[in-house]
């Protein structure tokens, strides 16, 4: 009879770690996707890491990207903050990183799937930004107008 005492209370106490190691791998795991989630919001997701800014703003690249604007983009995007089909452009410079605009120029699909701050966008908008086919030059050029469209503000 001790020795069943013995075993169930040696299987009942393994129980009880196991649980608790589950437990703080699970917190672990949860804190290890925050920090996934806090640095894909940052940059967004695709192949730009690094975006180097031009100070002063290029001035063929602001007319280069106001043209791009004006042909893909202005049906949706208002220079103000007022939201047409997606949201305005003011203040963008300030909200989202260099790369995070890029990845989500570029890479719109993947950004919508797997970036936080872009699947928040989507919930408010409530509609999928088409991807325009711009090239990265294009997309740069796109970002020097964004840049300047915050300057006037």
């Amino acid at each position: 009879m001790k020795q069943l005492l013995v075993i169930c209370y040696l299987f009942v106490f393994t129980l009880a770690c196991s649980n608790s190691t589950n437990k703080e791998a699970s917190n672990e795991a949860a804190m290890d996707q925050n920090k996934v989630e806090e640095a894909v919001s940052e940059k967004g997701v695709g192949e730009v890491k690094e975006v180097k800014l031009n100070d002063p703003l290029n001035t063929e690249m602001i007319a280069s990207g106001k043209g791009i604007y004006e042909l893909k983009c202005a049906a949706c995007h208002k220079l103000s903050d007022k939201r047409v089909v997606g949201p305005g452009w003011a203040g963008i410079t300030e909200r989202r990183t260099p790369e995070w605009i890029m990845n989500m120029t570029l890479n719109v699909e993947e950004m919508l799937e797997k970036d936080p701050a872009a699947r928040e966008m989507l919930k408010e908008c409530l509609v999928k930004m088409p991807n325009q086919n711009l090239s990265r030059a294009d997309a740069r050029d796109v970002l020097e107008f964004m840049y300047e469209n915050d300057a006037k503000e």
